[in-house]
């Protein structure tokens, strides 16, 4: 006799609350942080459902609730690989900024760097631009975008 396992459906964002205690946390990469439905795991091993709002954007501490908010997890920010570039001048930095957001690709945009996810060739193009590249694994916090910015 096989035994159903339920899955908890997250329905809800709320927004981040220190105080308040959760059934679990959920690491998320960037990516998944932009996914509105699908299915995922708790670092416990519980499983979820998240259906949320289409072009919901997770964000670090954002806690994710069911229906009636009796089971909520904390959204935490998944370490992952990130390329770290910096310029010689702000310029610089400006000039390899226009040439990823020409290419679509997700950024992070910090005071004195450019953060993106690894990739050979634009490694290589952002060098050839003179930029210095340090590799880290950490969480990646890219732009989500005019349109999606307050979802």
């Amino acid at each position: 006799m096989s035994q159903e396992i339920a899955i908890v459906a997250l329905t809800q964002r709320q927004s981040p609350n220190a105080e308040q205690v959760v059934q679990g946390d959920l690491v998320l990469s960037a990516e998944e942080r932009l996914r509105s439905r699908y299915r995922c795991q708790t670092e416990d091993g519980i499983e979820l459902l998240l259906d949320l709002p289409r072009g919901t954007v997770l964000q670090e501490g954002d806690l994710l609730t069911t229906a009636t908010a009796d089971w909520r997890v904390r959204v935490r920010a998944k370490a992952e690989p990130v390329l770290s570039v910096e310029a010689a001048s702000p310029l610089d930095l400006l000039r390899m900024a226009y040439h990823l957001g020409n290419r679509h690709v997700p950024v992070e945009v910090t005071l004195t760097a450019l953060k993106l996810s690894p990739d050979p060739v634009l490694r290589e193009m952002l060098e050839h631009l003179g930029a210095a590249i340090a590799e880290s694994n950490e969480p990646f916090y890219p732009e989500t975008g005019a349109y999606r910015a307050h979802a």
